[in-house]
């Protein structure tokens, strides 16, 4: 069983990788997470030079691999979000795009659940602002709010936000490298 640390750009991704399905994911890959799992409070935060702590505390805790989640957010590309981040070549980053929250709107399954309806949304990672296509997708079909990130993303996680479902979408590809990803940590192919 490989040990793995998370070091994550805010609390969205925190919670759903402390989540019960994404544990229960990682287990069925014979992978363990390292507690705890790190904030980071903002990708501006995540730069080698504030990563050396964090990295320190997982390794103390017996993390063997340490995989870092954010956004791309304002960047250009994914080759220079990880370029930006990356300090040690063992260090996995995992950059969604554009933001961690096209990955909700890639779970059909969850999203036609909450909706009450049959949901596809054909290209969430091209979404500038997934989070306000959220919102207003929630206003239109159900006359209700979500409240905030936190608020949305407990909701999707109790009702079985899975990465494995938004992985399988076609135009979810960053979803798809997570959980490839992981798939490969045992195998030493990262």
């Amino acid at each position: 069983m490989v040990k793995i640390g998370f070091i994550v750009e805010g609390k969205t991704e925190r919670k759903i990788v402390e989540s019960v399905g994404f544990i229960q994911l990682l287990e069925s890959l014979n992978i363990e997470l390292v507690q705890p799992i790190i904030n980071a409070g903002g990708n501006g935060n995540l730069l080698p030079q504030k990563l050396t702590e964090s990295l320190e505390i997982l390794n103390e805790a017996g993390a063997e691999k340490v995989l870092i989640l954010t956004d791309l957010d304002d960047d250009s590309c994914i080759t220079n979000t990880r370029k930006r981040i990356a300090i040690k070549d063992d260090i996995l980053v995992i950059v969604a795009v554009k933001q961690i929250e096209s990955w909700f709107l890639a779970d059909s399954e969850v999203m036609s659940l909450l909706l009450n309806e049959n949901f596809y949304f054909s290209n969430p990672e091209n979404e500038p602002a997934p989070f306000e296509t959220l919102k207003q997708t929630f206003l239109e079909k159900t006359s209700r709010g979500v409240g905030t990130k936190d608020i949305l993303t407990a909701r999707m996680l109790k009702h079985g936000f899975s990465l494995q479902r938004a992985a399988q979408h076609p135009n979810c590809p960053s979803a798809a490298y997570f959980l490839n990803k992981l798939h490969s940590l045992n195998h030493n192919i990262v």
